[in-house]
This record gives C-alpha cells, sequence and structure tokens, in this order.
C-alpha cells in the first residue's frame, strides 16, 4: 500500500512565448495565474502516522513558488521557455528531496482551461 500527499498553491506570472501558431497575442508580455499541485510519497513515519509533515511540504513549495511568483518567467534562472511543460518540471525538480518523492506536478491555467502534469 502507498500513501500519497497532495498540497496545491498558485502563483501569477508574466511572459511571452513565440510559438507557430496564434503567435501576435502570445509574443506580447501577458499574465496567468496559474494553479498547480505537488503530490508526494514516502514511508508513513510510525511515530506520527504522516507521509510527511505537511509543514516540510509547505517550506518546499514556498521556496519554488518564491521564484515564479510575479516574475517574468522569461527571465526565471532553469526555467526555459515558459511553457506549461517547463512548468511542470521546473517545479517537480524544485521539489526533490530526501525527504520525499515527487509523484507528480499539476499546473493549470483555469482561465483558459489549459492544464499539465508530469508523473514520475
Amino acid at each position: 500500500m502507498k500513501l500519497e500527499l497532495t498540497q496545491r498553491f498558485f502563483f501569477d506570472a508574466a511572459h511571452t512565448l513565440e510559438r507557430a501558431h496564434d503567435s501576435t497575442p502570445s509574443r506580447r508580455v501577458h499574465g496567468h495565474t496559474y494553479h498547480a499541485a505537488v503530490t508526494v510519497s514516502a514511508p508513513v513515519a510510525t511515530d506520527s502516522g504522516m507521509v510527511v509533515d505537511l509543514a516540510l511540504l509547505r517550506q518546499g513549495i514556498a521556496a519554488v513558488r518564491e521564484r515564479l511568483d510575479h516574475h517574468l518567467l522569461d527571465e526565471v534562472p532553469g526555467l526555459g521557455r515558459p511553457t506549461l511543460e517547463n512548468l511542470c518540471r521546473f517545479i517537480f525538480e524544485g521539489m526533490a528531496s530526501g525527504l520525499w518523492v515527487v509523484e507528480r506536478v499539476d499546473v493549470e491555467r483555469p482561465a483558459s482551461g489549459d492544464a499539465c502534469r508530469l508523473s514520475r
């Protein structure tokens, strides 16, 4: 049996994106509210009964969120092109820890109906 723990968060960020289709609006600086979720697993600690203390998971998320929230994503070191796919990868790698295994990361833009999932 495996237990997984998920923590959701959001961030606001701007970006540009050079692409082949619908390119004119994407080239201009524009922003989104992104909703993300990080799902982790670990052996359940017998003393606490927890997969991981949510305070620790939230600290890890806060460190990643700080690098994205209210930033121009084009300028975030290590992100690459500011696509949903690269945001998933960036968050996934940023959440790597010896305390848990990152099982998946979801990133959505609810206003436009777009979503991406990166699974281990």
